[in-house]
């Protein structure tokens, strides 16, 4: 690897399967799943099969923490022997201590090489912008270069998502603006997005089925003419995943369905289903796994 690359680091919010982080040359630092008395390292030491497999008889909610400064700083200690310069890419500030946690390891180990950047995202749309920064780190940007491409494109990476129920968003801590939906009386499916790094209700529909629907159409909506960018991400809920995979592959530059992580699935709960995706133009990135059982192998 040339010593005059960058670096590109994220989290395991990303949801990034290890397969395709370690092809683009991302270094991912998880997040910590603290379930039943263990704690495991998201990804690693525990995987989204597992967890959903375990997630219906746990007697207590599992819990979730983010990476210390210096497991950070030992990542970047390590690829800054080989790199030029680091650029790394987190979760929502507003959701996670992870960004203030990676913002004190490279203040410890190199300020002067080591970019961090809110994505102000999670999950789905948090792998996006991470495939376009490797992208650009292969094609030879440099950092500064990759750190504005972040900025300059996070406000339009869309994230859109329903749950089957709030409730892990509430118990979690992360539920924000969507806090006014909870003890509705009416029967119905919220639909999310996240912004300005926050949970916030878009729309409010009677059936899940709709809410998958009207996902699909929003994603619609965010094609400029030249197809989109788009992960679809799922707890334990493939067949949706698939479905809403089969609708935007028409329009879909880059396509991929992947199960979410046990860190957000933890907080979003079983059942959910949701897209990040952006106008390709943007970025192109020419990427299709548009099978949730290829994600999992």
């Amino acid at each position: 690897m040339s010593k005059r690359s960058v670096a590109i680091v994220t989290d395991s919010t990303a949801d990034l399967p290890p397969q395709l982080a370690a092809s683009r040359s991302s270094t991912v630092v998880p997040l910590t799943l603290n379930v039943e008395g263990q704690s495991l390292l998201d990804g690693v030491e525990i995987q989204p099969d597992e967890f959903y497999r375990r997630l219906p008889s746990v007697t207590t909610h599992p819990t979730t923490s983010q990476p210390s400064p210096g497991r950070f700083a030992e990542a970047y200690t390590s690829l800054l022997a080989e790199h030029v310069a680091i650029v790394s890419i987190h979760i929502s500030e507003k959701l996670s201590g992870t960004y203030a946690s990676a913002r004190q390891a490279a203040d410890m180990t190199d300020p002067k090489r080591i970019r961090v950047v809110d994505s102000e995202l999670v999950s789905m749309s948090l792998g996006l912008i991470t495939l376009v920064a490797s992208a650009m780190a292969a094609g030879g940007a440099e950092a500064e270069t990759i750190e504005a491409k972040m900025l300059e494109m996070r406000s339009h990476i869309q994230t859109y998502f329903s749950v089957a129920t709030l409730e892990f968003l509430r118990r979690g801590g992360r539920i924000g603006r969507a806090s006014a939906l909870l003890g509705s009386v009416l029967q119905v499916k919220p639909v999310l997005c996240i912004r300005d790094g926050l949970v916030t209700p878009l729309e409010r529909v009677r059936t899940f089925d709709r809410a998958l629907n009207r996902i699909v159409e929003l994603a619609r909506e965010t094609d400029r003419g030249h197809g989109v960018c788009v992960i679809v991400g799922h707890a334990n809920a493939s067949s949706d995943a698939d479905r809403i995979g089969r609708e935007l592959e028409p329009i879909a530059e880059t396509l991929m369905i992947q199960p979410l992580g046990p860190v957000v699935g933890a907080h979003a709960g079983p059942g959910v289903v949701g897209v990040g995706c952006y106008p390709a133009e943007l970025f192109p990135l020419g990427i299709k796994r548009a099978s949730s059982a290829q994600s999992r192998a």
